[in-house]
């Protein structure tokens, strides 16, 4: 590291290093780094450069080892959510097969908008021994290879080719993570040869930097708009998505709420903004909602919608609503702050409720508000009998109902992909503010686990008192499971529900429910499945170093799940569900699916018929 003066000698992977650690942020008045570290698999791409680095900082910036790729970058989406984006983690893969496993996880994290750095492998620039080991060789572009697959899920994309490139990437790859509108992943393709050429980089770079995130104050004639509508307003409601947590404006979101009494729903996304208690939580919306939402959803006519992309879970596939209703949109994003023709409000949700509160003189009818509570006192009958004990085979619901009476409210509940969204999502009652995480944005399974890991980790450095628990079916399971490994090296401690139904359940009651046969979803419709068997999941779980056992049905689990909470490592609890029976039946609102216009099958061409009866109530908004 000889110096002249003002540089210092440096090899790109050290300096990238040395930058990444000396990035600060400020929460909750506490200084600390932006970056918490990262998850690494070394190979011949990145071990003897970029691991030669990360050693030298093992304990400013740690690094976790991962079992695979893909479930590292779930891990890291776990621990930005957890961070509220407030702080990201890096992945660092190997050239070829290993870095093409975190394509997945990419997606996840820019469906989702998170941030997370991806610190990748990828062939020698001067190209003097090619064809390398993993290569993939393009005969007409010698330049493209398995990195730039990664350029339509990533926010920001860079291949190193010099090592004064980082002087300008890395601070780019930063911002746009930390941007509220352009938040997503971030790659950096990292050339063995470069990875190791030095540099006399300037000082000045390496120097201590404090960020901030900025805040969009809104514009005044946006906001003049969004209040016109609402005081003409008869039957407004205000859908609550994930970007009130993000941008920390739960209070705001309340305050606006209480003062001119608006009905509240929440996105999958935007669970556990208000509190399952408060009188003016109506509900979660959509698909996988609740018949309170979703019947204040129809009849709404100014829809102010917060920190929400709007997908099709959300809005119905365009048909909860009516076709007439005005939706407002405050979004920090412009693409997200127009869709289906709302009246945009472009800023912060924090700063944008706050100045829209103070110019709003409304309240909403009282028999609108009445209409809204009592819808939502039904659906709380609803749940309480649908997640009963007994009132019905084992189920998703009776499982979540059992967890739900005896986690602590600063407990922090993870699911994803699969039937448990749904079921958790309409199901579980909020305890505490921003403890749901149900990844539904990508719909990933194996997010579960691994993901529930990253948010371990970051709740260990927030509340390492409160527990991680985590709904996993057994098609997740099988297939991301190895982060109960990780959990157990690394003493971060799952409480894992697996609740096996035999298969893909969830698809399987798509299947039939658009008049198709069970088939290759559920073991026991496999036909290449000779002699179905279940796996042991708890010799299995155990192998991996948990705690495991197996329960027959709620009660026993609830007992189960009180050894969990007691225990000090990460805890398996295995319970049968029943594939057909145990589906939370009401709350549902239309989504579009793709059915065959014509099939052999009579119950296929009656359900394509009944599914396109809906269709008619469909927006065509923009």
């Amino acid at each position: 590291m000889a110096t002249t003066e003002g540089t210092i000698r440096l090899t790109t992977a050290q300096a990238i290093i040395r930058w990444l650690s000396n990035q600060y942020i400020v929460i909750d008045g506490q200084e600390m780094r932006i970056c918490g570290g990262g998850f690494g698999i070394f190979g011949h791409g990145n071990v003897t450069c970029l691991g030669e680095a990360l050693n030298g900082v093992r304990e400013e910036l740690p690094l976790y080892r991962g079992q695979n790729e893909q479930s590292m970058g779930f891990a890291a989406a776990g621990y930005a959510k957890q961070w509220l984006r407030q702080r990201f983690m890096f992945c660092t893969a190997s050239a070829g097969p290993g870095t093409a496993n975190l394509l997945t996880a990419a997606g996840l994290a820019h469906a989702n908008r998170l941030p997370m750095l991806m610190l990748c492998g990828d062939t020698f620039i001067t190209r003097l021994p090619d064809p390398v080991l993993q290569q993939m060789e393009n005969f007409n572009d010698p330049t493209f290879g398995v990195n730039d697959a990664f350029k339509p899920v990533t926010r920001y994309w860079d291949r190193i080719c010099h090592p004064a490139q980082v002087i300008q990437s890395l601070p780019s790859a930063l911002a746009t993570m930390l941007d509220p509108a352009d938040c997503g992943p971030a790659f950096i393709g990292l050339p063995q040869d470069v990875q190791g050429w030095t540099y006399d980089y300037p000082e000045a770079f390496f120097a201590k930097k404090v960020h901030r995130i900025r805040r969009q104050s809104p514009d005044t004639a946006e906001i003049a708009d969004a209040v016109a509508a609402l005081k003409a307003a008869e039957r407004p409601m205000i859908i609550a998505g994930g970007g009130v947590q993000y941008s920390r404006a739960v209070d705001e979101l309340t305050a606006f709420a209480e003062t001119h009494q608006i009905p509240v729903v929440e996105t999958i996304a935007g669970r556990a903004n208000m509190l399952a208690t408060h009188d003016l939580n109506i509900g979660p919306i959509g698909v996988t909602g609740s018949d309170s939402a979703n019947a204040v959803a129809e009849k709404a006519d100014v829809i102010l919608a917060v920190g929400t992309r709007l997908q099709d879970f959300t809005t119905g596939s365009w048909t909860a609503f009516a076709k007439d209703a005005q939706f407002i949109s405050i979004n920090a994003a412009r693409h997200d702050a127009g869709k289906h023709m709302s009246l945009p409000v472009v800023g912060d949700a924090k700063l944008s409720l706050s100045a829209l509160c103070d110019a709003l003189s409304y309240t909403a009818p009282d028999a609108w508000v009445q209409f809204a509570k009592d819808g939502r006192a039904k659906w709380d009958d609803y749940v309480a009998e649908n997640v009963r004990p007994g009132n019905r085979p084992n189920s998703y619901a009776q499982a979540i109902g059992g967890v739900n009476d005896l986690c602590e409210p600063r407990d922090r509940v993870v699911a994803a992909a699969g039937g448990l969204p749904a079921e958790v999502t309409a199901n579980w009652r909020t305890l505490g503010i921003g403890t749901v995480d149900v990844e539904f944005g990508f719909s990933c399974m194996g997010y579960e686990i691994a993901g529930a890991w990253g948010a371990r980790i970051a709740q260990m450095e927030q509340e390492p008192e409160q527990d991680t628990i985590t709904f996993c079916g057994d098609g997740s399971y099988l297939m991301l499971n190895s982060d109960i490994y990780s959990s157990v090296l690394s003493r971060k401690k799952l409480i894992i529900l697996l609740l096996d139904n035999g298969g893909f359940a969830v698809i399987n009651k798509l299947q039939n429910n658009t008049g198709n046969e069970s088939f290759n979803n559920l073991l026991a419709d496999c036909p290449t499945i000779p002699e179905p068997f279940g796996v042991d999941f708890v010799a299995h779980a155990a192998s991996m170093g948990a705690a495991s056992e197996k329960v027959a049905n709620p009660a026993e689990l609830a007992e189960a799940f009180k050894r969990a909470k007691a225990s000090d490592k990460t805890y398996v609890i295995v319970m049968d569900v029943d594939a057909y029976e145990g589906w939370t039946t009401e709350g549902h609102a239309w989504w579009e699916v793709g059915t065959p216009h014509i099939s052999e099958s009579g119950r296929v061409n009656e359900a394509h018929k009944d599914w396109e009866a809906d269709r008619e109530r469909q927006r065509r908004g923009v």
